[in-house]
């Protein structure tokens, strides 16, 4: 089956020709292209048995490789089953405006900075109202910039459980349908980035001139913002499901890539406008990897945050007390190596040697990169 890895390595040279990225940007190229080859060294096992021996390459560990994420998916996964609470769960969405888009592009950190921001105080703000839940809540925020044709898409995906802790120290339920109304949360969600905007206005690339900028606030509040509340999930089960789906996911992963030929690239879709039908779209590959590229994220900035009781300033006491008030049990987050992982991915032990089937792998010797060798 084709790869992502087979589109950069036939084509991002002569995209690299046309175009000069950042040097993060150049950085995640290079990466993608060489994961698990030998540009990148590796090492050989040999079975104490049979003697088979076994090559393999090390990974990018890039964020961006779809082929790096699955260790570190579950590893987080895992990590993140003992903060779970034994009440129902929500996942909210908050999206910027297409108005937006170019602005954000010209200035991804503070922006994208702005929207995690603005959407985790609408959150906090409208949780902690009386009308609404009159507790504290805490809720895991992640970034994500694509929509399914690889498009630029800046929106927030929120897990948010439902119920807070109160100022007397007592566990909230929420109504078992969303607590926030969406358009409450959209009205503020609008008013708080805009404010937002207006602080930061001197640093944003395009905001200097005034009438630019009256005319742009003017667009924005005359538009409806869109904040989506999706039905509750089933099981603390289920939550974990998601988590693992969207922590990680780069702008494609491997399994939606259909066919590499002629210079062009096909891959399936979805079409939420077309009653969510799947599809396949097919572009010249210079085009497929300028918006797979429109992706990568600035350097070093966390895109999966934690805010309220789950915050790491408060977590270890405040989590702890609605553990309790809750009746959750007790998860113990176990270390396993990356061949336990595996088993557990797949199912197949992979320190087990397929020549004899009987022995097992022990490292004969390693080999480092060309460029450090």
């Amino acid at each position: 089956m084709p790869e992502l890895q087979d589109v950069f390595r036939l084509y991002a040279d002569d995209y690299l020709a046309k175009v000069k990225p950042p040097p993060h940007v150049h950085k995640a190229i290079r990466a993608i292209q060489s994961c698990r080859t030998a540009a990148l060294g590796g090492h050989v096992d040999s079975c104490g048995e049979c003697g088979y021996q076994k090559i393999s390459y090390n990974s990018c560990r890039n964020r961006h490789c779809p082929k790096c994420q699955a260790l570190s998916k579950e590893r987080w996964v895992m990590a993140q089953e003992a903060n779970l609470l034994p009440v129902q769960y929500f996942h909210t969405v908050f999206t910027l405006p297409r108005e937006l888009d170019e602005l954000v592009m010209g200035n991804r950190a503070k922006m994208f900075n702005l929207l995690l921001r603005a959407s985790s105080e609408t959150l906090k703000r409208l949780a902690l109202d009386k009308k609404h839940l009159g507790a504290e809540t805490g809720f895991t925020s992640i970034l994500h910039t694509w929509g399914k044709n690889l498009h630029f898409h800046p929106h927030v995906h929120i897990i948010i459980p439902g119920g807070g802790l109160t100022g007397i120290g007592k566990w909230q339920k929420s109504r078992k349908k969303f607590f926030i109304p969406v358009k409450v949360m959209a009205k503020l969600f609008r008013g708080k980035f805009l404010a937002g905007l207006q602080e930061i206005r001197h640093k944003i690339q395009g905001l200097d001139d005034d009438d630019t900028w009256r005319k742009l606030l003017q667009t924005l509040y005359a538009k409806d913002w869109y904040v989506y509340c999706k039905r509750p999930f089933k099981t603390s089960h289920s939550v974990l499901q998601y988590l693992g789906r969207y922590t990680h996911r780069v702008a494609i992963s491997n399994h939606r890539m259909v066919s590499i030929h002629g210079g062009k690239v096909a891959f399936k879709w979805r079409d939420y406008k077309d009653r969510s039908r799947e599809k396949i779209m097919t572009l010249e590959a210079n085009e497929f990897i300028r918006r797979f590229l429109l992706h990568i994220l600035p350097p070093g900035f966390t895109k999966i945050r934690h805010y309220g009781f789950l915050a790491s300033a408060v977590k270890k006491t405040k989590l702890a007390l609605c553990k309790r008030l809750t009746g959750a049990k007790i998860v113990e987050v176990v270390k396993l190596s990356a061949a336990e992982l595996m088993e557990r991915l797949t199912g197949r032990n992979i320190a087990l040697c397929p020549g004899c089937g009987i022995g097992h792998f022990d490292l004969a010797w390693t080999r480092a990169p060309p460029i450090l060798a």
